[in-house]
């Protein structure tokens, strides 16, 4: 087994762990940090080859999952409830922007992929935040719950 295949399942199987770790579901911070994780990995495996392909991997996750953590921690329930609304109401491709009264960051969420899986219906979306000049971005998908709520995936 190549040493990428076990970097990736040892980080499939961490996120699954700190998922499922958490009886009420992820907070935004544990979604943005394992969202931003994941995606830093791909990043890092496309850097370099051999030895510093598997730091870059790590690098890229660890980075990730800081940068994604934070954007999650910056967000309040205000913020919560707009990206909600943004995948109840707007189409694909349709941003929905605000400016949160209690911190005065601004964010953006923009819906970009509506499907089905298992029976629910999900959507794919990206944030982007801006927070006291420091500009992020996370991605997303949601599935809507049995009680109608989107939950992070």
């Amino acid at each position: 087994m190549s040493t990428l295949r076990k970097i990736s399942i040892v980080a499939i199987l961490g996120m699954a762990f700190t998922l499922t770790g958490c009886a009420t579901g992820p907070t935004q911070e544990q979604a943005g940090a394992v969202l931003g994780g994941a995606l830093g990995g791909v990043v890092g495996g496309q850097v370099g080859a051999g030895r510093g392909r598997t730091a870059a991997i790590i690098a890229g996750t660890l980075a990730g999952a800081a940068i994604g953590g934070s954007v999650g921690r910056t967000m309040d329930e205000v913020d919560r409830m707009k990206v909600s609304r943004a995948l109840e109401t707007s189409p694909d491709h349709r941003p929905v922007a605000w400016q949160n009264p209690n911190t005065g960051h601004t964010f953006q969420a923009t819906p970009t992929r509506t499907f089905q899986s298992a029976g629910q219906d999900c959507r794919e979306y990206t944030v982007v935040g801006n927070m006291s000049g420091s500009r992020e971005t996370i991605t997303g998908v949601a599935c809507r719950d049995a009680q109608g709520r989107w939950v992070n995936q």
